[in-house]
């Protein structure tokens, strides 16, 4: 059985490596659409200003390089379908980006085939960009018969789009791997104007609303049911009762038969409202609005969606305990929604900064006592220093994210010598919002990066500095650092070093930042909402979901 666990790393090295054959319940990926565009995570800014500060989430722009060439030379020579369908697309787009995409995606989509159980399920969310591409190479992966919905989301309001038609929906494809597959009928409340339509009738005395359906079908039988009942005889019409006579007496016993009040009326089922599950959710979802920037789950990070419109693809398509995957987790809406309805998840991701958002966004939504891993983030100082050498802006965002703080991204030509922020507040009634400035060194840090700290902390009126670095601070950095004396919080009156070094070592033992307690104090993430779980059925193992 799966645990529950964050993967740092591409989803193509990740799943071989660690997901076994057929063992996920059901896939919900939302990759990058080929928009050509950048994607910018924003943060509001806390000194009453309105500028916002954008961190590059990732880049959605694919070119036909070197890579892309060996990649597709890869799926041709495994034959099969799909280097059918890409031999094709080769032929109709050529060597451009719009196939260094597809290129991208098709074995990723092979990886998820072969992970997922015979029973399961995959949605591939998309819009327009490429999904009529992406079709095809679905049809190639799961076979044309495996299709099972194109499922259409109204992603946004109306808007005004020049020369064309106003493009307000995504589409998600939902594919299973075999006619035998995970399904649950999910159910929405009837509207205000179909109850009064269809149940217009009200019980006297129990104020329940109901509809009236026919009590007889078509057709002639010889058993009770084509039997006169209370001297009414249906085959003199053609008909039958729809229930045994006896069971016909057993419904007028407990009220459930209408008679009319005309002499020689049908009698007919009272329908009770109350009784129904709702409207059969349809292949056009309307009733999920996008989020929008007051919503209360909304955490900043571009592609974000609706928490409703993953707990209800992981409701139908699911059982309690199954495991759920995304590949391209983003801010971890599947596995917060995944958690949140009893399931087992994977969620995987190429950005450490993702990888701060979902673990925060865990936190807050679910508590301390939550049980998962993460697997690819460093665990050592040597792993720290691998990944400093070879990608020095995911180090920083690790590094930051350790400590709970969030990047700041700087122009070009403007360093203005911050890497993070980090906010709080420490008065009894709220108050001014604090800030913490953090400064992360790869390489050697020397007594004057201290300094330079320390120029930075002044010139933003920040209470405390924090300078993160590879190696054990040298006496001279030390002296600097305790030079700049302490902040005095009104939290207990308690004084806190205004500089503060911390090592790698440090973080990966667990020392963090000396500063008001941050459980109380800490403001700088979003908090998204606490969940509520929902279950189907009552829990047989109380320690099986990590809570």
């Amino acid at each position: 059985m799966h645990k529950n666990v964050l993967y740092y790393g591409d989803n193509l090295d990740i799943l071989p490596r660690y997901v076994a054959d057929e063992s996920v319940d059901l896939i919900y990926l939302d990759p990058p659409f080929n928009s050509n565009q950048s994607y910018n995570v924003l943060f509001s800014e806390h000194n009453g200003s309105d500028s916002q500060s954008q961190i590059k989430a990732f880049e959605d722009t694919w070119h036909w390089d070197q890579a892309a060439a060996k990649a597709y030379q890869d799926i041709v020579e495994g034959g099969g379908r799909m280097s059918e369908a890409m031999q094709s697309f080769y032929k109709l787009l050529g060597p451009t980006d719009m196939n260094a995409y597809l290129t991208m995606m098709a074995p990723r989509l092979l990886e998820l085939r072969r992970v997922l159980k015979p029973t399961g399920s995959v949605y591939l969310h998309c819009d327009p960009t490429a999904g009529h591409y992406l079709k095809i190479v679905m049809d190639a992966v799961f076979g044309p018969k495996n299709f099972r919905n194109e499922v259409v989301w109204k992603r946004t309001s109306a808007r005004s789009d020049s020369h064309k038609w106003n493009r307000i929906h995504d589409t998600l494809l939902f594919y299973s791997k075999s006619d035998d597959y995970t399904w649950h009928t999910q159910y929405i409340p009837y509207d205000e104007g179909y109850v009064k339509k269809f149940y217009r009738h009200v019980e006297a005395g129990t104020g329940r609303r109901y509809t009236l359906s026919d009590l007889m079908a078509r057709g002639l039988r010889k058993g009770s049911s084509g039997k006169p009942w209370r001297g009414i005889d249906p085959g003199a019409r053609g008909n039958h009762w729809k229930n045994k006579v006896e069971t016909l007496e057993e419904l007028d016993a407990q009220g459930r038969i209408y008679w009319p009040a005309k002499k020689g009326g049908v009698p007919r089922y009272k329908r009770y409202l109350d009784e129904m599950p709702g409207l059969a959710i349809q292949s056009i979802i309307m009733d999920i609005p996008p989020l929008s920037a007051q919503s209360a789950e909304k955490l900043g990070y571009p592609t974000q969606k609706p928490q409703a419109l993953l707990e209800r693809i992981v409701s139908a398509s699911s059982n309690e305990g199954d495991t759920v995957l995304d590949p391209f987790c983003g801010c971890g809406t599947t596995v917060v929604a995944a958690q949140k309805l009893r399931r087992r998840w994977i969620g995987i991701d190429v950005t450490h900064l993702a990888i701060t958002l979902i673990k925060h966004r865990l936190h807050t939504a679910f508590g301390d006592d939550l049980r998962y891993e993460v697997i690819g983030e460093p665990t050592s100082v040597a792993d720290a220093k691998e990944l400093a050498q070879e990608d020095p802006y995911q180090f920083q965002l690790w590094a930051l994210g350790l400590v709970d703080a969030r990047p700041v991204e700087q122009k070009k030509g403007a360093d203005r010598g911050i890497d993070g922020r980090l906010y709080f507040h420490d008065e009894p009634t709220g108050g001014k919002t604090k800030q913490i400035i953090l400064q992360v060194k790869g390489g050697r840090a020397k007594p004057s990066d201290v300094r330079d700290l320390r120029g930075v902390v002044e010139r933003e009126k920040a209470e405390i500095g924090v300078l993160i670095c590879m190696q054990k601070p040298t006496r001279a950095m030390r002296t600097e650092a305790a030079e700049a004396s302490f902040y005095k919080s009104p939290w207990r009156q308690k004084p806190y070093p205004k500089l503060q070094i911390l090592t790698v070592a440090d973080l990966l033992t667990g020392r963090g930042i000396d500063y008001p307690p941050r459980k109380q104090t800490n403001v700088t993430f979003r908090k998204a909402p606490k969940a509520n779980r929902r279950s189907s059925r009552k829990r047989s193992n109380p320690d099986l979901f990590g809570q």
